[in-house]
C-alpha cells in the first residue's frame, strides 16, 4: 500500500545489553536528524505499556530494565525509512549491566524458569516399571533440538493511522492475527476496540511468526500515529526482524528409557526444557503440545513426562509450524535410534513394535479413533521397496570409503486443535447479490497456504455455482469479530465450517422461492429472493466439538483428530567436507477427502523443505558461552549470508507425495484433514537418514557404539562424527560441537 502524503517512517531504538537498568536515554542528537519528528518512549503511552498475548509481561517500551538485545526502549518517526533509522541509531542509552541468563542450561542452572510453566503429564507407573525388573534394559540421554527462524519473505510490516479527527484508529498489518493487533493497539492507546479497525489482505508468510510477535509492532507504530494524528509506518529491515521477534523454541529434552530385548518400550522418563526467552507469549502453549507429542506414534505403558519453560535474557520465542510438537518427537525419535543401536537391530523395525494402533489410549487420556498409522507406513515401505533400497545403500557403502548413503523410514502424528479449548471457534459473513455472485469474508488470514481457495470452494459447492463467482476480500475486524489466529493448521476445518453454515442459513431462505421456480441460473434465483425481500445475507458460525483438556484434573481430548503421516529419504554425504544432498524423499500423509489435493501437495512438499532446513541446515548462533566470540546475547546469524534456508539444491533429487485414499475424516469439513503442520516433521527422516550414513563412516573406523548428533546435522557436524585418521588428532570420536539453545 502506498504511503499517504503526510505519513512517516519509524525505526526502532532497541536494547544493545541483554540483562542491564537504564540509567539514561538522550535522544538528543536525534533531533537534529534530517526529517526528524519525534522520539516517543514508555512515558508517552497513552494507555498501558504493559503488554502479552497470554500474560501481560512484557514492556511495550521498556522503561527501567532491558531484558535482552533487541528489546524495545522507543520509536523515532522521521519523513523516510532511511533517516528514521539514522535518527534511531543517535539516540544514546546508557546502561548498568546486569547478570545475564543465556542457554537453557543457564537457566536450569540458576532455576530461571517463567513462572507457573511448570507441567506434568502421568499414565502407568514408571518408577515401579523401571525397579521391578520388567525392563531388560535402561537407557538414559539428553537430547539438544536447536531453533529456526521463520524466514518468512515479507518481514513485519504495518500501518497505522487515525480518522474522524483522532476518534478511530485504522490499520493494515502483515499478521496471521489481526485480532490481537486490535487489541494491542486499542490498549496502548486507551481505546475501546470499537474503535480500532485492523485489515489484512494478503501476507507474504507468517509460519507462526506472525501470530503474536507482530502485534507490538503494530501497537508501537500506533503510539506516534495516533499523538501526532499523522499515518505511520513501521517495516522490519530484515537483521531487526531476525534479531528482535522470535524464533522457533530451542529444546533440551532428558530421557529415561526401558526396554525389552525385543524392542519393546516398557517406560519413559522425560524431562523437557524450552527455551521460553524474556517473556512467556506462547511458550506455555508450545511446552502443552511438545508434551501431547513426546509420544510421537509409539505405545508406552508407562510415561512421566515434565516439561519447564525457561526464562532466558534473548528475544521470546514464538509460535512456528508445528508449535513444539516437532521438538518432543525429534526427541522421541532419538531414543528410538538409540533402543535400535543398543540392540543391534534396525531402527524401523523398533518403531513398528511400538506403533500405536486403533483404540490406544495416550499418555493425557485421549483414545486414538480412525488411526490410519500402519497402513500408511505399510504404503510408504512398499512404494519405496525399503528391503532393496537398504541392500543397495549397504552394496554402496561397502565399496566407498569417503562418500556413504544411508536411508531412514520416520511415521508422525499430529493432533488437530488450539489446545486452549476458547480458540477453537470462527466467524465468517457470506452475502449473495443479485448478479449471482457471492461474497464471503471470514477471520482467517492467506498466506500462501491457500486457505482463501479452500473456503470459496466451500461456498462454490453449497451454492452448487462457480468458483469465478465466490469472491474473498480481506480479513478485517470490523467484518467478523473476536477471530483466531490463522494458526494450529485448523484454519480450513474452523472457517470452511463457518461459511458452510452461513451459506446453509441462505439456502434455507432461498429453498421455498426456489422450489416454486425453475431457475435458469443462481443469479435469477438471487434477484427472485432479493424481490421477495428474502435476507440474502449470513453469518456463520462453527466451534469445534468434543474438545477441551483440563491440566488440573489431567482429564479430556486436547485434540478433534490426528493427521498422520510417514516419509522414507535416502542421503549421501562426503565424510570428507561433510556436504550432502537428499537422493530420494518419499512421503505419505493421511488428508482425509483433501478439499483441493494440488493445495495440500504443494503445503507438504513446502513444509518438508522447511523442516529439512531445521533439522540440517539452519543454525542460530548467539552470543552465549559457547561463542564468546559474539557480543553477549546478540544474533550472529542475522540474515541468509549467515543463516542458511533451503535452496533449489536441497531439493531431494526425487521428491515424491501421496495421499492415502479411502479414508474420509468424519470430523472435518467435507471429511477433509488439515495440512499445514503435519508434514513438517517428516523431514526428520534425512536427519535420520544422514546419521545412517554417519553410522556407515564410523563402522569403518572399528566405531560400533551410538553417538551423539545434534540438528542442524550442518557440514561440520557431519564431517566430525565422521571420525578418521584426519580428525582422530585432535577430536573425540563422540564429539559434541555446542548449539546457541
Amino acid at each position: 500500500m502506498a504511503m499517504p502524503p503526510n505519513g512517516l517512517h519509524s525505526a526502532l531504538v532497541l536494547s544493545r545489553k541483554p540483562s542491564a537498568r537504564i540509567l539514561s536515554i538522550d535522544g538528543s542528537e536525534a533531533t537534529s536528524s534530517p526529517g526528524f519528528v519525534g522520539l516517543f518512549l514508555a512515558k508517552d503511552v497513552p494507555g498501558g505499556n504493559i503488554i502479552g498475548p497470554a500474560v501481560a509481561d512484557e514492556e511495550l517500551f521498556a522503561s527501567e530494565f532491558v531484558t535482552c538485545v533487541g528489546q524495545a526502549i522507543g520509536v523515532v518517526v522521521a519523513d523516510t525509512h532511511e533517516n528514521a533509522k539514522l535518527a534511531a541509531r543517535k539516540v544514546h542509552v546508557e546502561y548498568e549491566e546486569l547478570p545475564a541468563i543465556l542457554s537453557i542450561e543457564d537457566a536450569i542452572r540458576s532455576e530461571s524458569f517463567i513462572p507457573n510453566t511448570g507441567r506434568c503429564l502421568l499414565k502407568g507407573d514408571v518408577e515401579l516399571c523401571f525397579e521391578s525388573g520388567q525392563c531388560d534394559k535402561v537407557i538414559e540421554g539428553e537430547v539438544q533440538v536447536g531453533g529456526q527462524e521463520h524466514f518468512y519473505l515479507e518481514p513485519n510490516s504495518s500501518l497505522v493511522w487515525t480518522m474522524d479527527g483522532g476518534n478511530e484508529v485504522h490499520m493494515i498489518s502483515s499478521t496471521q492475527a489481526p485480532q490481537k493487533h486490535q487489541k494491542y493497539v486499542a490498549h496502548v492507546l486507551n481505546l475501546p476496540m470499537s474503535k480500532v479497525v485492523c485489515k489484512t489482505k494478503r501476507i507474504g508468510g507468517g509460519f507462526g511468526g506472525k501470530e503474536t510477535r507482530s502485534a507490538f509492532l503494530a501497537a508501537v507504530a500506533s503510539v506516534p500515529a495516533y499523538l501526532l494524528n499523522r499515518p505511520v509506518k513501521i517495516t522490519l529491515d530484515r537483521d531487526i526482524d531476525m534479531m528482535i521477534t522470535g524464533q522457533r523454541h530451542s529444546f533440551i529434552g532428558k530421557y529415561k528409557v526401558g526396554f525389552r530385548n525385543d524392542g519393546k518400550v516398557l517406560a519413559l522418563d522425560l524431562d523437557i526444557y524450552s527455551n521460553g526467552g524474556n517473556s512467556l507469549d506462547l511458550s506455555l502453549g508450545v511446552l502443552d503440545r511438545a508434551m501431547f507429542h513426546s509420544d510421537n506414534v509409539y505405545e508406552i505403558p508407562n510415561m512421566r513426562v515434565k516439561g519447564r519453560v525457561c526464562f532466558t535474557n534473548m528475544p521470546t520465542n514464538t509460535a512456528f509450524r508445528g508449535f513444539g510438537g516437532p521438538q518432543a518427537m525429534l526427541i522421541a525419535e532419538n531414543w528410538i535410534q538409540r533402543i535400535a543401536t543398543e540392540l543391534r537391530r534396525c531402527p524401523e523395525a523398533i518403531r513398528e513394535i511400538n506403533f500405536q494402533k486403533e483404540g490406544s489410549v495416550l499418555h493425557y487420556g485421549q483414545k486414538l479413533q480412525n488411526c490410519t498409522l500402519t497402513q500408511l507406513w505399510n504404503q510408504l515401505k512398499l512404494s519405496c521397496e525399503f528391503s532393496r533400497a537398504q541392500e543397495e545403500v549397504d552394496q554402496f557403502n561397502s565399496k566407498n570409503r569417503w562418500k556413504k548413503r544411508g536411508i531412514a523410514m520416520v511415521p508422525t502424528k499430529f493432533g488437530i486443535s488450539f489446545t486452549v479449548k476458547s480458540m477453537n471457534q470462527a466467524g465468517a459473513l457470506v452475502q449473495v447479490y443479485t448478479d449471482g455472485t457471492v461474497l464471503v469474508t471470514h477471520g482467517g488470514v492467506e498466506m500462501g497456504q491457500g486457505l482463501h481457495t479452500k473456503v470459496a470452494q466451500v461456498a462454490a459447492s453449497a451454492f452448487n455455482i462457480s468458483l469465478s463467482a465466490v469472491f474473498i476480500s480481506e480479513t478485517s475486524t470490523d467484518k467478523v469479530p473476536n477471530a483466531s489466529p490463522t494458526a494450529a493448521s485448523a484454519s480450513s476445518d474452523l472457517y470452511g465450517a463457518a461459511v458452510l453454515d452461513a451459506c446453509e442459513q441462505i439456502k434455507a431462505r432461498m429453498e421455498p422461492i426456489a422450489s416454486k421456480n425453475n431457475f435458469n441460473s443462481f443469479a435469477e434465483l438471487a434477484s427472485a429472493c432479493y424481490s421477495e425481500r428474502i435476507d440474502l445475507s449470513a453469518h456463520g458460525f462453527y466451534i469445534t466439538p468434543d474438545i477441551g483438556y483440563d491440566w488440573k484434573t489431567g482429564k479430556g481430548d486436547p485434540f478433534r483428530y490426528f493427521t498422520y503421516g510417514a516419509a522414507f529419504s535416502e542421503v549421501e554425504i562426503d565424510t570428507l567436507s561433510g556436504d550432502f544432498h537428499t537422493r530420494a524423499a518419499n512421503i505419505f500423509l493421511d488428508l482425509g477427502y483433501s478439499l483441493n489435493p494440488a493445495i495440500d501437495v504443494g503445503q507438504i512438499e513446502g513444509a518438508f523443505i522447511q523442516g529439512l532446513g531445521w533439522v540440517a541446515l539452519e543454525e542460530l548462533k548467539w552470543g552465549d558461552a559457547a561463542h564468546k566470540w559474539i557480543p553477549s546475547g546478540c544474533l550472529y546469524t542475522c540474515g541468509p549470508g549467515t543463516y542458511k534456508i533451503p535452496t533449489m539444491n536441497d531439493v531431494p533429487f526425487k521428491l515424491s507425495v501421496s495421499l492415502l485414499k479411502g479414508a474420509p475424516n468424519e470430523k472435518a469439513i467435507h471429511s477433509s484433514k488439515a495440512v499445514g503442520e503435519p508434514p513438517f516433521f517428516l523431514a526428520s527422516a534425512v536427519f535420520f537418514a544422514i546419521k545412517d550414513a554417519i553410522k556407515s563412516a564410523r563402522v569403518d573406523e572399528g566405531l560400533t557404539d551410538w553417538f551423539p548428533l545434534d540438528n542442524p546435522a550442518t557440514p561440520e557436524r557431519i564431517r566430525m562424527a565422521c571420525s578418521d585418521q584426519f580428525t582422530k588428532p585432535f577430536a573425540s570420536p563422540n564429539i559434541r560441537p555446542k548449539l546457541s539453545i
